[in-house]
């Protein structure tokens, strides 16, 4: 005959109110040897990985920045090619040697209209692209500026002075150069 177990009867028992109070929660938990071993391995891994992982990110984000200047350059050298493109059609050659260099065909007269037309609304006087002003009237220097250069130029070549020396005596000699050189003509 098969033996038979004896029947434990289980009964719930409570426990005394201050006992359970007493012990802190980390007394309850229970760790083995392989979840010691696991937390040591987890906790060598961050260690080890973190300072590779942040160099990642780093080389990503500047793959990423290098990517963006590589597109605007495409994009730059595309624009390029087709400015250089335009310059093999006659059409566009002829016209922008009328348009900046004031070019016309033998028997064709240009005229380059300076000021407002009396009809028409005021318009701001045309500037440079500095902001001054442009003059409608001619101007004559008063300084023969080719003989103030190549007098610069001696001095500085020819001359042993230093150069907080030479803008010294440049700032004195500029003034008196153009004295002469307007007392000359």
């Amino acid at each position: 005959m098969p033996s038979q177990k004896p029947r434990v009867r289980r009964v719930p028992v409570a426990m005394p109110e201050g006992a359970a109070a007493e012990q802190p929660w980390y007394r309850s938990l229970h760790f083995s040897g392989f979840s010691l071993l696991m937390l040591a391995i987890i906790v060598l891994f961050v260690v080890v990985l973190a300072p590779s992982l942040r160099t990642l990110v780093q080389q990503q984000e500047q793959i990423t920045g290098m990517q963006r200047q590589v597109a605007a350059q495409k994009a730059d050298v595309a624009q390029k090619k087709h400015d250089l493109a335009r310059w093999d059609d006659p059409a566009y050659i002829e016209a922008q040697a009328r348009d900046r260099l004031l070019y016309v065909y033998p028997g064709e007269e240009s005229y380059l209209v300076m000021g407002a037309e009396k009809g028409t609304t005021a318009t701001p006087a045309p500037t440079t692209d500095s902001g001054t002003p442009v003059s409608s009237s001619v101007q004559t220097p008063k300084v023969d500026w080719v003989q103030s250069m190549l007098s610069s130029v001696l001095q500085a070549g020819l001359s042993d002075e230093t150069r907080s020396e030479l803008e010294r005596s440049g700032s004195t000699d500029s003034t008196d150069s153009t004295d002469s050189g307007s007392s000359s003509k």
